[in-house]
């Protein structure tokens, strides 16, 4: 029965997610059809209505994700689509306002209609909600974990892999470990359906991912900076002869503007409706301990220039100031929630408005950190090409432990990709970053388990 199920599997999840954003529209349609007359037969208000909800929802869906189930867990999806859901109500809802003008009690109509909406959105979550759990029991029940292997060089190396992996528990079954320098290395992994290749020099990983290619298997393997700038190249046809065009990239004089532009808006807009939460900030941070309001510290921006960044102060006073890590007893109690909320990022709005910041590009990192990363990671420098960012694809897709290497990937994954389109979609995404518990994740010293062990290839005497 499974394996029938498996061969029609992409009708079938087409089908779930049609039925699943038709009741998302009906809903809406329906709710706000109990004051709105003209939605409740065929006319010309509900055909707009439909068309701009559909376009709408489908712009939000490419910002905050898809009914991707089997592919991420379920909270995560349930937020997302609860996001887009959200933005594409108020849209369709501010249109049809637009439309209904004309009403004899205009005012009286938009206060119903409000509640009308709330209980929409309410009602759209809780269907979300149960077809995204319920598509995930099935798409589980359907597909079995896939038999995995890890390939690396070594038990830290396995360990940061496996931190990963043993949050999709459903997804992949990790069943054995391999050293890269093993001979017989291709023999070893024939038998797995997923590969995972972490940390291994590019000539063997070509090797692994051309065999994996040819044997039809599912091959994950972490990137390097020239794996970033053979993504993003161009495809060229010079007469017959193929080639990639990977061009050096910058913004030029309009993306600048524009950028800028977008920055100050921005930033005045939240500044000033962020007002009140700013004011309750400070009020507590005096109250906890006297000290203090603000926390300022040199930063690197564009071209490596060093500036001051401003936030409200989450640590207590005169304490060394690095990392923070998980349980951290430097941090004071209001600091806890300014953290988890992000609102002691607000003050950076100043930095933004003053242009030493731009509201999205790569997280300024302390002049010490720099140092350090780029002793490690050369390619870190890269970071500078651009100005600070308050937010970016590192905080959008990162968390707070996340590696400087993995961060450093994003954010030139950012650089060479670069549009205020992608600026724009950012902005959105980060109101979801607040939502998610583990983006503000600290670092966490305590041991775990170990699922595998690294054993490494024998070498033959000589």
């Amino acid at each position: 029965m499974k394996e029938k199920v498996r061969r029609w599997d992409t009708v079938l999840w087409m089908l779930i997610k049609a039925i699943l954003y038709f009741m998302i529209m009906g809903t809406f349609v329906v709710c706000l059809g109990k004051e709105s007359h003209s939605l409740r037969s065929l006319s010309r208000t509900l055909g707009i209505t439909i068309i701009t909800f559909w376009v709408v929802l489908i712009l939000f869906l490419s910002i905050y994700g898809k009914y991707d189930i089997g592919r991420r867990k379920s909270k995560p999806i349930i937020v997302s689509l609860a996001l887009a859901t959200f933005f594409t109500d108020i849209v369709a809802y501010i249109e049809l306002m637009i439309m209904r003008t004309n009403e004899p009690s205009i005012y009286a109509f938009r206060l119903r209609s409000i509640s009308w909406l709330m209980l929409s959105f309410t009602m759209q979550v809780l269907i979300i909600a149960i077809f995204v759990y319920l598509g995930n029991e099935l798409f589980f029940m359907i597909n079995k974990p896939e038999r995995t292997c890890i390939v690396t060089s070594s038990q830290k190396k396995l360990d940061a892999v496996m931190r990963v992996i043993s949050k999709y528990k459903k997804q992949y079954r990790p069943e054995a470990v391999f050293d890269y320098r093993e001979k017989d290395l291709l023999n070893l992994i024939r038998d797995y359906q997923t590969i995972f290749v972490y940390e291994v020099p590019v000539k063997q990983r070509t090797e692994l991912t051309k065999f994996c290619y040819q044997e039809r298997k599912n091959i994950y393997y972490n990137p390097e900076l020239h794996d970033i700038i053979e993504v993003n190249s161009e495809y060229y046809m010079l007469d017959d002869v193929s080639f990639l065009n990977a061009r050096v990239k910058g913004l030029t004089m309009e993306q600048r503007i524009m950028k800028r532009g977008l920055d100050l808006i921005l930033a005045l807009t939240i500044g000033i409706c962020s007002l009140p939460f700013s004011i309750a900030a400070a009020i507590a941070i005096k109250l906890d301990d006297g000290g203090p309001i603000f926390f300022k510290q040199k930063r690197a921006t564009l071209h490596g220039r060093v500036f001051e960044v401003y936030k409200f102060r989450t640590m207590k006073q005169n304490v060394e100031n690095k990392s923070a890590r998980k349980g951290d007893s430097r941090i004071t109690k209001p600091g806890q929630f300014l953290r988890k909320t992000r609102i002691d990022e607000l003050p950076q709005l100043l930095n933004i408005i003053k242009g030493d910041m731009s509201f999205v590009g790569p997280r300024p990192e302390m002049l010490e950190n720099v140092t350090a990363y780029t002793e490690k990671l050369p390619e870190f420098k890269y970071r500078l090409r651009v100005k600070a960012g308050l937010t970016g694809y590192a905080q959008v897709a990162g968390k707070y432990n996340t590696t400087p290497k993995d961060k450093l990937v994003m954010d030139i994954m950012y650089i060479e990709n670069y549009s205020i389109l992608k600026d724009i979609q950012l902005i959105f995404q980060t109101v979801g970053v607040v939502l998610k518990p583990d983006s503000t994740e600290a670092f966490d010293d305590s041991e775990k388990e170990k699922q595998l062990i690294f054993k490494p290839a024998k070498r033959e005497n000589k």
